[in-house]
């Protein structure tokens, strides 16, 4: 795969900074961008990404980018020779999302049919979308398979995952040229051992993890508990999480099973643990086999 030039979008946000790390010692020349939506900027410059290069060595090519201009992202795919697309970029907040829809939908859906455009103008047809377990919406059976229905979706955030699933599928059955593995998981937490790059959100903290570590770090004074019914030991809620670092070696994953077999079309995978509350701690080995 050496000398392959990734577009990872959203690459300077906490998923798509450690995924650049596992690129660049992969052999991968890294394209990102980023808004800066929750990410860390100074003056322009990705942070993360400038700690990125310190671990690897290697260098990032970045811009400042939205997705939602059209002109510039066309910009960049006519500048670069793009071999395959990770796309990491979306507003996520759950709660945010129920109160600011139109929000939600116009920066996910419009951002990303703007970058499908940008890829079909340019003959880049292989893409890695980050997904969500939101998809599935309130389980009809556990554990979760990539076989379970989705579409009965809980939250907008997770509507427009899922519709942009949707729209993945019809455009891989429009033309067998493209080839797309969409990655469904719940709840990355961890750094890269280095210990340079980690969670750092910009806005007010909502997820459990760096909400715990605020807490730690004296900038909130306790973390509330909600829920005693729960069907657990204690009535109180669990969660699974994924380390960080298995959740990037597993997109590279993916992208490793595109450049090796051009016949996928659209497929999905999904990292859920066979016990709930568990950590997982394993990268998607499907990928590796299938």
């Amino acid at each position: 795969m050496a000398g392959k030039t990734v577009f990872v979008t959203g690459g300077a946000g906490y998923i798509g900074s450690h995924c650049c790390v596992e690129l660049l010692e992969a052999g991968y020349n890294v394209v990102a961008v980023d808004n800066f939506a929750n990410s860390v900027e100074d003056d322009g410059v990705a942070t993360a990404l400038k700690r990125v290069e310190k671990i690897t060595g290697k260098p990032v090519t970045f811009y400042k980018c939205d997705l939602l201009d059209r002109e510039r992202v066309m910009k960049i795919f006519d500048q670069h020779k793009i071999d395959c697309v990770i796309h990491f970029a979306a507003l996520k907040a759950v709660g945010e999302s129920m109160q600011l829809p139109l929000q939600y939908y116009k920066n996910n859906l419009i951002g990303t049919i703007n970058l499908l455009e940008a890829m079909k103008s340019t003959n880049c047809f292989d893409l890695v979308f980050s997904s969500s377990c939101c998809v599935y919406g309130d389980p009809e059976f556990l554990p979760i398979t990539e076989e379970h229905p989705t579409g009965n979706v809980t939250n907008v955030y997770g509507r427009t995952k899922y519709f942009i699933e949707e729209m993945l599928k019809d455009l891989s059955k429009s033309d067998p040229k493209w080839n797309i593995i969409s990655l469904r998981y719940f709840n990355p937490v961890g750094a890269h051992p280095s210990g340079l790059i980690g969670e750092d959100p910009t806005k007010e903290v909502q997820n459990v993890m760096p909400f715990i570590a605020s807490v730690a770090l004296g900038k909130k004074p306790h973390v509330t508990i909600f829920g005693n019914d729960y069907n657990t030991p204690d009535g109180t809620g669990v969660r699974d999480y994924i380390h960080i670092m298995d959740l990037a070696s597993g997109h590279v994953a993916a992208l490793k099973k595109l450049q090796t077999t051009k016949d996928l079309q659209y497929k999905v995978r999904i990292n859920v643990p066979n016990t709930i509350g568990q950590l997982t701690v394993f990268v998607f080995q499907f990928l590796l086999k299938c």
